[in-house]
């Protein structure tokens, strides 16, 4: 067990070893294509995400910590923890505001929109005292341009994943986000989204590698039709959108209950549309061989602790391995396709106990081991700006939220947890070593 001076040691030797001078694609090797079931760098060698999530998707659509610590000092915690990635989630409406000349972009109209006047003034001062590089009229675009830029500077890999189209926390449902067509759910602004920020991050972010297209997509009751050929439809039309503005980089899609199942892709099934809808007697197969795309694809899935909580680990395994893991399985003889496929979010509260406290932690492992697929701990934060939960009633907005899941503590200056790291994260890398 690491106690607080080991963690120094151990987090201060890695620390000495991180690059200085300011990295290249080819030194990250990039490009990455895919393989079968396997993601390939530009060496051809096999790649692995190990990362966290750094969320940018709330009111403020900034990355959140910024008034704790400096750009550089939070990105040097990713490979200090022993990541090699981090993904970083975005709202549409940042691109939309772009599209709009907004006047809102700005740090200062960003900041005291979300928080007022009183603390949005006061977090504001923060920020440009550990970023002196910003001033008050500094976009969100540039902070993320100068984010983006120190994650090649330091090394680690960058996944963009879209979070939401409203700015604002995820997810519930009928929250407006949460399916095609939905409230906030703009399917055109979407894809100019995807068009502008992926052309933007090919032109200026060296380590940018990979996309989310859509996070935890769910039921809506008013929206498109919920089913797995208005996916498709769309899915497949922002692949095309980023692929044509960013054709390096990985297309991550993500099914359908919040992300908990995508297995009619690499199961090769007909994906229909809905009786009485729109999309009725409308359907369709997701082929690889049919995009541009094709060496392009990985799936994602996420999983939390939330149902089933002392399953024994072959219980846990084989129930979730049916969820959309068949994707890299060659000897499966259902499987049709075979996709690399990634965890990107899985995750609990740091508090010393809990990793132990049902079999997810053990079981999540294992998984791992077993399948050898990337992965993306949720997440890295300690705190945030501000978090609106939709859903809940009444509706809670709660500005400087401490986040007991993340890696980092509340003032982002130091681990949350040494023991729940030593028995959770740092064992899901050695799955992968």
């Amino acid at each position: 067990m690491w106690n607080c001076a080991s963690l120094a040691l151990f987090l201060s030797s890695i620390a000495c070893a991180l690059p200085t001078a300011s990295i290249k694609r080819d030194v990250l090797n990039l490009p990455f294509s895919t393989a079968g079931r396997d993601i390939i760098d530009s060496n051809g060698n096999v790649f692995y995400f190990k990362g966290t999530n750094w969320p940018g998707h709330q009111e403020i659509m900034l990355p959140e910590g910024l008034q704790h610590a400096s750009i550089a000092d939070i990105v040097a915690w990713i490979p200090k923890f022993g990541l090699n990635s981090v993904r970083m989630t975005f709202a549409t409406e940042m691109i939309d505001d772009i599209y709009s000349n907004s006047t809102d972009q700005t740090l200062e109209a960003s900041v005291i929109n979300a928080l007022g006047q009183e603390n949005g003034t006061l977090v504001l001062e923060q920020i440009l005292e550990h970023n002196t590089q910003f001033t008050s009229k500094t976009t969100r675009l540039e902070v993320w341009d100068a984010v983006a830029k120190e994650l090649a500077d330091q090394g680690v890999i960058l996944h963009l994943d879209n979070h939401v189209s409203k700015a604002f926390w995820c997810c519930g449902d009928n929250d407006g986000n949460g399916w095609f067509g939905e409230k906030y759910f703009d399917v055109d602004k979407w894809i100019r989204g995807w068009s502008f920020i992926a052309q933007h991050a090919k032109d200026n972010w060296p380590s940018f590698a990979s996309v989310g297209l859509r996070n935890e997509l769910r039921k809506a009751t008013t929206s498109e039709p919920v089913d797995w050929y208005t996916w498709y439809v769309h899915m497949t039309a922002a692949a095309d959108a980023v692929h044509n503005a960013a054709p390096d980089a990985l297309i991550f899609f993500s099914g359908l209950s919040y992300d908990t199942f995508i297995d009619p892709i690499p199961l090769g099934k007909t994906l229909k549309g809905t009786a009485g809808t729109s999309t009725a007697n409308k359907t369709a197969v997701f082929v690889p061989s049919d995009f541009a795309w094709q060496d392009k694809i990985v799936l994602e899935i996420h999983k939390y602790d939330f149902e089933a909580t002392q399953n024994p680990c072959p219980t846990f395994k084989a129930n979730w391995y049916k969820q959309g893991f068949q994707a890299v399985n060659a000897s499966d003889p259902a499987t049709k396709y075979l996709f690399p496929m990634a965890i990107t979010e899985w995750g609990f509260i740091h508090n010393g106990t809990y990793w132990n406290q049902t079999t997810y932690n053990k079981c999540l492992i294992e998984m791992v081991e077993d399948y050898q697929v990337s992965w993306m701990q949720w997440e890295i934060s300690g705190s945030f700006y501000l978090q609106t939960r939709p859903g809940r009633k009444p509706q809670e907005t709660i500005q400087g939220l401490e986040e007991f899941w993340g890696l980092l503590n509340y003032n982002w200056d130091g681990v949350r947890d040494p023991v729940t790291v030593e028995n959770s994260l740092s064992k899901m890398i050695a799955a992968l070593e």
